[in-house]
Parts: C-alpha cells; structure tokens; sequence
C-alpha cells in the first residue's frame, strides 16, 4: 500500500467537514483551476474552429493546389494548358488526394439598370465536386454540367445578388473585354444564391459552364485554366508540396506547356499569415490561466501545510522523513487538483457543445467572416491541456513544499 497516498485521502475527507479551516480557502482554488482549464479549453476550440472555418471557405473557392501555365501571373486572364494531361491518373493514385478538377478563368463586368460590378467568372465541367457550395447555398440550387450541352445557369453569392438587386432566376447580364474594340455580351440565369461571408470572395466570383468561358477566351474544349487539387485534409499541404511538385510540378509537356503547381497558401499568403498570428494569443491566454492556476495551488498549498502543521510534527517525530511527508502534500493537492480538472472539462466542453450545436453567440459577418462563433472540439487537444496543466501545477508545488523541512517536531506538536 502506498502510504503517502492513503493518508492523502483520508486528509482530503477530513478537509471536506465544515471544520476545516482550509475548506473555503482550498475551494476557491479549486474553482479558480476549473476556470483555468474550462477557458483554456474554449480558447482553443474557438481559435481552432475560427481557423478551420475559414481556411474551409478559402480552399472552397481555390482548392489546396491548382495547377497552371507557368506564364500565367496573378491577373484572371490565363494562359491554357491541354485538359488531357498524364500527370492526372498518377496524382490521383497518392491515398491523401481526394479530387482533381479542371477549371477556366474570365475577367467580366455585370451591368444591371443601376449598378455597376467587375467579377470573376470561374467556369466549372462536369467533374466538379459542389460540395463545398452545397454547404453555403442559401436559395436554389447549383447547375448540371453536361458535356455534351451548354448551359447558362449561374450562381452568385448573396452579396452580389444583394448589391444588384437581383434574385433567384433573374438574368445576369455580363461584358468581356476582348481584343475587338466592342466588349462581347453574355445572359446568364441564377439558379443558386450562396453565403460564405467572406466578402472579397463573395463579390468577386461567379461560378458558370466551363464552356462559356473557353468560348469568350477563344479556346476549344482541350484547353483549360488549370485544375484544382483537394486533399483530404488540409494539415497535409506543406508535406504533400514536394510529393505532388515532382509528379507535376515545372515540368515541360508534349504541348511545351510548363505547369506550376501553386498551393492556396502561397496565392492567399496575407490570409493564412493572419490566421497563424491567432495561435499567439492562444499560447498568451494559457500561459496566463496555467499561472493563475498554479498560483492558486501554491496558497492553498500552504494553508493545508498551515492547517496540518501539528500532523506534521507527529509524523516527523515517528520518524517519517521531510520527502515521505511531502509526498502526503503533493498527492492531496493532485487529488484536488483533478477535482477542478474535472469541473473545468466539464464547464468547458458543455459551452462548446451548446455553441456548436445551437449557435448561442452570434458574429458580425461581415468583420469575422462567419456569423457565429465556430468551435472545434478536438479530444488531443482537451487531454494535452489536462495533462499539461497537472504537470505544470504540480511542478509549482515543489518549491513551496519544501517549507516542510523547516518545520521542527516540537515545535509542530506544541503549535496551536
């Protein structure tokens, strides 16, 4: 039987009577841990739901790597590539893909009665995967790609539909520059209205048949902008770069065509640089609730050395050693220490429950890009936390333990 742990808890029974002195004082030590723990925990969830969240919608738009021509810069006007490409059944044999896709890019103008808006018309075929968009479509439906047919369904986002006053089925009217001096003219339909909150996406891109686009680009079928590449998770970019770059990458095709391979990282740096400055203010808040919390211990530490001191000084003078005896001390502070763990999961998880199934707060979207405060409940995460708190506590209960050794047995007996 380990000893040390057995007179541990029968300490914390007695603790627990109304006579304790400790009792109030050790209780709010207690607390103050269970909303350590329970605010770290919903910190976390929420900076890494925000994260998911949005690096969701970016890839939405943009896949995690697109392939191009290499002499296509940053404007939407591109130069094609062969839609026929070898690299395509070897890519899509590496287990962490999901999905390539190929699309075309055209810069347009949408000219309604009153208003006045430049876009990006994405052009889509019938190997598109919609269901980033089914997640987001807030009135109709998105459209059929048929190869063998064109069709002029389109589907805009709330904030243009909102800025045109337009609405479900109306006619888009768009005009392309073109090399001829008179810009070429396009009717499209809405068939689906979407939502994603992130506004430069939102007002910039309409998403039509890829036909249209290769049409007002000049180019026939087996021409493309680029294809998209998803992977199952997003966490895989940075290791799969290299992999996917040597099937693909800046190599020269039988139609001296040189690919690139761009992942959304590098074409939204500012986004996701951001989005890396919020894991700052996480390790800030668990550095400041970790302190709070070990402080905390250490007075009710000391009160329980205060309040047993006589206890103390019976053990020593049986002849239990200062190490024996602080053992006894650091186990009845784990133990209680678990006891605020164990209420701070509980508080903690039961918000990010309610807010992730019921949306409790709410957000402006259109200054954090999501309409409600987004929570991911990540069970490694919560159990590092629980582990790294008891540890870090624990180790702040060294030092202040050792006033032990200073306590003299007569004295201690004699103490009152």
């Amino acid at each position: 039987m380990n000893i040390e742990f057995f007179i541990a808890k029968r300490l914390i029974s007695f603790r627990d009577s109304k006579k304790s002195i400790s009792r109030p004082i050790v209780t709010i030590a207690i607390i103050g841990i269970a909303l350590g723990l329970a605010t770290m925990i919903i910190s976390v969830s929420v900076v890494v739901g925000f994260k998911n969240e949005i690096r969701s919608k970016v890839s939405g738009f943009g896949s995690h790597f697109q392939v191009m021509n290499y002499d296509t810069n940053e404007s939407y006007e591109t130069k094609p590539i062969k839609r026929l490409q070898n690299f395509i059944p070897e890519l899509l044999k590496t287990q962490e893909v999901k999905h390539c896709q190929a699309f075309a890019l055209k810069a347009g103008i949408i000219k309604t009665e009153h208003e006045l808006q430049g876009v990006v018309v994405k052009g889509v075929g019938s190997d598109y995967d919609w269901e980033f968009f089914k997640q987001y479509m807030i009135k109709g439906t998105h459209f059929t790609v048929v190869d063998s047919s064109k069709t002029n369904d389109v589907i805009i986002s709330s904030q243009l539909a909102n800025q045109l006053k337009l609405k479900l089925g109306d006619k888009l009217p768009m005009y392309f520059i073109q090399d001829s001096p008179e810009p070429r003219m396009r009717k499209f339909k809405i068939s689906g209205i979407f939502q994603t909150n992130l506004e430069e996406f939102d007002k910039s891109f309409v998403i039509a048949d890829i036909s249209h686009v290769q049409k007002l680009n000049n180019w026939d079928s087996s021409l493309v902008s680029g294809f998209e590449i998803q992977l199952h998770d997003f966490d895989n970019i940075d290791k799969l770069y290299p992999q996917i770059d040597n099937i693909l990458g800046y190599q020269i095709t039988e139609g001296n065509e040189v690919l690139k391979l761009v992942s959304i990282k590098e074409k939204y740096p500012q986004i996701f640089d951001w989005l890396d400055l919020q894991d700052i203010n996480v390790w800030i808040i668990l550095g400041l609730m970790v302190i709070v919390a070990g402080f905390n211990m250490v007075s009710g530490l000391l009160i329980l050395i205060l309040e047993k001191t006589k206890l103390i000084g019976i053990l020593k003078s049986v002849g239990a050693e200062n190490a024996s005896i602080r053992k006894i001390f650091l186990y009845q502070a784990g133990l209680l220490i678990s006891k605020g763990l164990l209420w701070g999961n509980i508080t903690g998880l039961a918000f990010c429950f309610l807010q992730k199934y019921f949306n409790i707060i709410h957000l402006d979207a259109a200054a954090y890009y999501v309409s409600s405060v987004p929570v991911s409940i990540n069970i490694m995460y919560i159990v590092i936390l629980n582990l790294g708190t008891l540890a870090v506590t624990l180790t702040m209960l060294l030092l202040p333990s050792f006033i032990i050794t200073r306590i003299s047995p007569v004295k201690a007996i004699q103490f009152n």
